[in-house]
């Protein structure tokens, strides 16, 4: 016998999620800064603790899609500008990485009604 969860039964069971989620999440990032630490410097290719980062970011959002959970724009767009910044710094390539994020924000704040619906 299958039971069906009411709206608000899954609402609350996807807040709980996102909050169980966002702890790992905030786990994993002091983790791999710990790590980072303990490793010296010149061992370490320089941007690896961003894409360290981006992975943290978006993978957190990629289990929220899996699960039916909102994901957050923000974190996403932190994350594809983590690692862009590390690959680049693998690379050897400066990237602009504030400039970008400023035109970013200005660009979601002037977007966002747009893509909300009309109340």
């Amino acid at each position: 016998m299958q039971v069906k969860m009411s709206l608000s039964d899954q609402e609350t069971r996807n807040a709980r999620l996102n909050k169980r989620l966002e702890d790992i999440g905030w786990g994993l990032f002091l983790m791999l800064i710990g790590v980072i630490w303990l490793v010296p410097e010149t061992q370490l290719p320089q941007g690896v603790w961003l894409i360290g980062v981006a992975i943290v970011l978006l993978g957190l959002n990629w289990v929220r899609y899996l699960n039916g959970i909102k994901m957050s724009g923000f974190t996403i767009i932190l994350g594809l500008l983590a690692l862009a910044a590390g690959l680049g710094g693998l690379l050897g390539v400066k990237l602009p990485i504030f400039a970008v994020l400023l035109i970013l924000i200005g660009a979601s704040i002037i977007l966002k009604p747009l893509f909300e619906g009309k109340n």
